[in-house]
């Protein structure tokens, strides 16, 4: 009987604190909502390519990073200066995929650097090898997993548009498309078959995509 009544006591101290962190979070989040759409506007995007309003667009890309919780997070791509639509579209596509292979190849090319300096002496320019590789397989496997949410386009007033699209990657998904990207690289590189074990490990780490076009 005095477990259960300490039970409850628990549970009555730890559930305001969890209620009062959800409004706290609902209230964030309708803040960057407000400010992303003021944003757009402001900015002169327009939704592309949906019936839908740019405000319903977003607020189901949320819905959709939300469900997925700290599985999932937004990639997203931007092509500028294009007169043909169509074109802009693959070229914000590209860039998104670009982004994701190269924040990929740094992730791992810092842990390596960071974990393995001591033991890969004279490894350096077969890393180099193996980090190119992985960043360009990467970007291959990686376009099948993104899952586009949505687009918008601005008219820049001279004969051309900018676009910018808007993915939502799930870790599960890209960490498979990491480990495809990294078993073909390595067959070319015996300085990560060596580390094998490590680089691997590496590979399978989540991680948070950085969103600016370097």
């Amino acid at each position: 009987m005095k477990k259960i009544i300490t039970i409850l006591l628990m549970l009555a101290m730890v559930m305001p604190m969890a209620v009062a962190q959800n409004k706290l979070l609902e209230k964030a989040q309708k803040k960057e909502y407000k400010a992303k759409i003021k944003e757009f506007k402001k900015e002169g995007w327009k939704l592309y390519g949906s019936s839908r309003t740019i405000e319903v667009a977003l607020l189901t890309h949320y819905d959709k990073l939300r469900q997925l919780g700290e599985n999932g997070y937004e990639v997203m791509g931007e092509a500028s200066s294009f007169k043909s639509k169509n074109v802009g579209k693959q070229m914000s596509i590209n860039n998104a995929c670009n982004i994701y292979s190269r924040n990929a190849g740094s992730h791992v090319k810092g842990r390596v650097v960071s974990d393995l300096a001591g033991d890969a002496n004279n490894t350096d320019a077969e890393f180099e090898h193996f980090y190119a590789a992985y960043e360009t397989l990467v970007e291959k496997e990686i376009k099948g997993e993104m899952q586009e949410s949505f687009s918008v386009i601005k008219d820049n007033k001279d004969g051309t548009f900018s676009m910018q699209t808007f993915f939502i990657i799930n870790e599960d998904a890209a960490v498979k498309a990491r480990i495809r990207a990294m078993e073909n690289a390595m067959k070319e590189s015996e300085a990560a078959q060596k580390y094998a074990k490590k680089v691997s490990d590496f590979v399978r780490e989540g991680f948070e995509a950085d969103n600016n076009n370097e």
